[in-house]
């Protein structure tokens, strides 16, 4: 009976947060391409109901599958609930399915504190020296490469050295043809900015419960 009440609790969360509009496919590069209207009223929608999920409900879609992930990921970063980096830097590092870990490494870099390099780092230091794995090692870059810029920092310095850990994984085997690192961090900087933008459309009821 338990598990059955669990895994009825599960799909009324998915129902509630995951799927609607078909969410977990619009947030990441989607969010780029939408424009005008349909992207204010995702916006405001996304704001919402980040700022309705509790904590406790956020926990159970990041023990689900991919699709939970990624979209509670996004609520994460749009709510700026860090109390979840220890958490998100695990499931990065584990990378134990796919299209999630862009979100994992977009709310790190939207929480944008020094605290938050060390999961990057030790991603980068994971699955770099994985070349045969092509994984999230450009997002986990980009963040990176964020967040340096907004602490005035160069932890990506020795990824990008000569002949360091991001080259030998661009050069393979098998050999990548892949964007430059900048581009990387724009495109990292621009879902941050989506994500910001959507946390002012929070309900200001929740604010004070939503950073730790």
């Amino acid at each position: 009976m338990r598990h059955t009440d669990e895994e009825d609790e599960r799909l009324r969360l998915i129902r509630r947060y995951v799927t609607p509009d078909r969410r977990y496919l619009k947030v990441g590069g989607a969010l780029l391409g939408m424009s005008g209207r349909d992207r204010t009223k995702f916006m405001k929608k996304l704001g919402k109901v980040a700022g309705e999920i509790s904590p406790r409900e956020l926990g159970t879609l990041l023990d689900g599958g991919w699709r939970e992930r990624k979209t509670a990921a996004w609520l994460i970063a749009v709510a700026g609930r860090t109390v979840f980096r220890e958490r998100l830097g695990e499931l990065l590092l584990a990378s134990e399915g796919p299209y999630a870990g862009q979100a994992y490494c977009v709310a790190l870099a939207t929480f944008g504190t020094s605290a938050d390099v060390a999961p990057l780092a030790a991603y980068l230091d994971c699955y770099l020296a994985r070349p045969d794995l092509a994984y999230d090692q450009e997002a986990a870059l980009g963040a990176l490469l964020l967040l340096d810029a907004k602490l005035g920092a160069d932890h990506a310095a020795r990824f990008l050295a000569s002949n360091g850990l991001w080259q030998q994984w661009i050069d393979g085997p098998p050999s990548k043809d892949r964007d430059t690192p900048d581009n990387y961090r724009e495109f990292i900087g621009q879902l941050c900015a989506f994500a910001d933008e959507a946390a002012k459309h929070r309900s200001p009821r929740r604010l004070g419960f939503d950073r730790h």
